[in-house]
């Protein structure tokens, strides 16, 4: 019982301080910084301007908004879009190709703190565009063409605050606050139970003995075997999850900046069960294309992948 007590409060502690000081200021500043480029209708011209060169790819103007949700605020926030385009009457192949788009490129709550660990910013938003314009494209024109590509009079207007003055640029930045707040605080409980979990495994030998068994096949794959851990946290408790545990790994010198790059095409974007779980609740045409979504997601990921490990 005193190991377990003891799990719980090394776990608890270093999920608080990942939340609160690395997750919550990180956001804190991308999200005041997407409200006022939204509120000052920067992003309205820049999906205006975007969307005809990506209409082969199969996204419309909600698309683009959504892929740059997922890359600058965090990986449950297309939700809304989603949901906005069922909603507006997007057609099933549309709805597949934005949500595959999503599935393949970088989460924004992952990516940005995991800066502070030595990730390289600039190959991972080029490698995240790259990854997720393959996924919607092979979607929209393999995986999913056979759903409907009928389509209601699709309304792509932007709904959101105006920031005119000063006190609306406050308001902005205020409500921009509470959402990073939420996001940060929302983490914690799924931070804390996969840090336990993890914690727990390694202590009782159930992570290295996985590791026995998988090296022989990691090592003629040339993987490095460290990275079951993180893989293990990241499938099946979330990005965030993994970030925790990846931070954990890095003070203890357990991986390198040059291994964290060369995976993170793998390790960071929203194809695990809760991301899964959490984008297809958007609605109910959204979760019935998951399954094709699903299929150019991975090839997205696949790419990604590939491309980082060849960049590194």
């Amino acid at each position: 019982m005193e190991i377990l007590i003891d799990i719980i409060l090394k776990s608890g502690r270093s999920a608080i301080e990942l939340a609160l000081f690395v997750l919550l200021p990180v956001m804190v500043v991308m999200l005041a910084l997407m409200r006022l480029l939204e509120a000052r209708g920067a992003l309205d011209w820049l999906v205006a301007r975007l969307a005809p060169l990506l209409k082969p790819f199969g996204l419309t103007g909600l698309g683009v908004f959504a892929a740059l949700q997922i890359n600058f605020v965090s990986f449950a926030a297309p939700m809304a879009t989603l949901t906005m385009m069922e909603q507006r009457g997007a057609s099933d192949r549309h709805l597949a190709a934005t949500l595959a788009m999503v599935f393949a490129m970088a989460q924004a709550n992952a990516t940005f703190p995991m800066l502070t660990m030595g990730l390289d910013f600039t190959t991972t938003m080029l490698f995240s565009l790259l990854g997720g314009l393959l996924a919607a494209a092979a979607t929209y024109h393999l995986f999913g063409r056979g759903l409907s590509d009928a389509e209601a009079k699709l309304d792509e207007t932007l709904q959101h605050p105006v920031a005119e003055s000063a006190k609306g640029v406050l308001d902005v930045i205020n409500r921009a606050g509470a959402e990073a707040f939420k996001i940060a605080v929302g983490a914690i409980p799924m931070l804390v139970l996969s840090l336990v979990v993890v914690m727990a495994l390694k202590r009782f030998g159930a992570i290295d003995l996985i590791t026995q068994w998988l090296t022989p096949l990691l090592a003629l794959l040339a993987i490095d075997p460290v990275l079951i851990l993180p893989a293990l946290t990241k499938y099946l408790a979330g990005g965030t999850a993994m970030m925790g545990v990846v931070d954990e790994m890095r003070r203890a010198g357990q991986i390198s900046v040059e291994l964290l790059n060369a995976s993170a095409g793998f390790f960071i974007s929203p194809f695990d069960l809760p991301g899964v779980a959490v984008l297809i609740s958007a609605g109910r045409r959204v979760a019935a294309v998951w399954k094709p979504a699903a299929l150019g997601g991975c090839l997205g990921i696949a790419v990604r992948t590939a491309a980082h490990i060849l960049a590194t």
